[in-house]
């Protein structure tokens, strides 16, 4: 699965714990850092921090809509989380505040919320605080933190752990994310609706694989709607519209959220990252320390790498533009192609551009004439992250990780170093 999505390579060459995280929603408990609007009495908007068991938060926004009667254009969110997991999060919504405090949903709990007249943004979080549970490891409590302990310090020579983008940003049961992305970039629409509403994958809910598979073999929407599970909303929506506009396949992927559509895009330039990540480990370059021809990346005001901020790295520089990545200052990036990005040079430059073109791309696919809103302009992502400070419990046959990330950081990709297991999601 991890193949699937471009992760190919482990940096740390130590014997994996094994193991498996969610087993329960309760093993993976994960709470934003949000930067909070300001309260104000009276204010047009309505911010309310949300604890949440098993809930995908597209499918919770367009439950909640449907709750509170509302558009879900007006209901907005600082960061998506995966299902399977206890999470608390920080959402926003363009209604009186009596609206929202009526609002009853299983498994979803409203701990607090208040009036503002602030927007909430994607990305208006520091990051994200986690406590995990690991279960099922084949090794006693003392074998388990010693390996910990090894895998620790490689992480920590290597100045940090590769900031791949984890398997959940392209769906952990199905990963198809990334494929719908590359559909939509190429024009496919069709191909890309096809990706998303039939496209069986073994592992999924079984009602949903039958019909998926019966769409993907008739090809008749309107027997499919039938077939589809009425949990399966985006599906049904997308199904819905085929039926009255069967050759409109750019109408219906407009009736997804435009946050997931716009995921699709991202979606496919992370699956082009993480195959840069793999590739220069695989050379055996170093993530945290850069080489000529790289491009690094500013720190910004808020201690996380600043994508509007780039210096070319050259014989010339080499040593100050390394003191300054050992001393914290900058990070070595890696592309995010889109329409107007900038490819590295030297030996990084190759890897990017071999990998850019094993796809058949040019900077212009990623304009999207059909729907311009989910044109991309690309930009450069740090190739590492720091190894965070982590609160570690073994025990026999288990252990208990606490920990924080920055925003767009996924404890998976940390966990997979230690645990080296295909899939992470358990």
């Amino acid at each position: 699965m991890e193949s699937d999505v471009g992760i190919e390579t482990y940096l740390t060459i130590t014997r994996g714990l094994g193991g498996r995280i969610k087993a329960t929603p309760e093993d993976f408990v994960v709470s934003e850092i949000p930067i909070l609007p300001p309260r104000e009495e009276g204010g047009r908007y309505t911010a309310a921090w949300i604890k949440t068991r098993n809930w995908e938060t597209n499918r919770l926004v367009r439950m909640m809509s449907r709750e509170l009667r509302i558009s879900r254009r007006r209901i907005s969110f600082a960061g998506t989380k995966d299902k399977r997991a206890i999470t608390s999060q920080l959402f926003q919504f363009d209604a009186p505040i009596e609206l929202v405090a009526g609002l009853r949903i299983k498994d979803v709990e409203l701990l607090d919320f208040y009036q503002t007249s602030k927007k909430v943004e994607i990305g208006d979080l520091r990051g994200n605080r986690f406590d995990i549970n690991v279960r099922d490891i084949q090794l006693s409590k003392e074998e388990t933190a010693e390996l910990i302990a090894a895998t620790a310090s490689q992480l920590a020579a290597a100045r940090g752990f590769p900031n791949f983008f984890g398997v959940q940003r392209f769906g952990s049961i199905r990963p198809i994310t990334h494929v719908v992305g590359r559909f939509m970039v190429r024009g496919e629409f069709k191909a890309a609706v096809d990706a998303y509403v039939a496209n069986p994958i073994e592992g999924e809910d079984e009602q949903a694989f039958e019909a998926r598979t019966a769409l993907e073999q008739s090809g008749d929407y309107g027997s499919a709607l039938k077939m589809f599970p009425d949990v399966m909303s985006f599906e049904k929506a997308i199904l819905n519209h085929l039926v009255k506009h069967p050759d409109d396949h750019i109408g219906a992927l407009e009736q997804l959220p435009f946050n997931l559509l716009m995921m699709f895009v991202h979606g496919y330039q992370s699956f082009l990252f993480n195959r840069i990540v793999s590739e220069r480990i695989r050379r055996g370059l170093p993530l945290g320390m850069p080489i000529p021809g790289d491009v690094v990346m500013a720190v910004g005001k808020d201690g996380l790498p600043d994508d509007r901020h780039f210096v070319p790295v050259n014989e010339d520089n080499l040593e100050k533009v390394g003191k300054q990545v050992t001393g914290g200052k900058a990070f070595v990036s890696g592309v995010l192609f889109g329409s107007e990005t900038t490819l590295a040079e030297g030996e990084m430059g190759e890897i990017e551009r071999s990998i850019v073109e094993s796809e058949g791309l040019r900077p212009h696919d990623f304009t999207l004439p059909a729907m311009p809103r989910l044109s991309s302009k690309g930009t450069r992502r740090a190739l590492a992250m720091p190894l965070p400070r982590m609160d570690v419990k073994p025990s026999d046959g288990a252990i208990e990780m606490k920990f924080e990330l920055s925003k767009g950081c996924y404890a998976t990709v940390l966990l997979r170093e230690f645990m080296k297991v295909d899939p992470i999601d358990g």
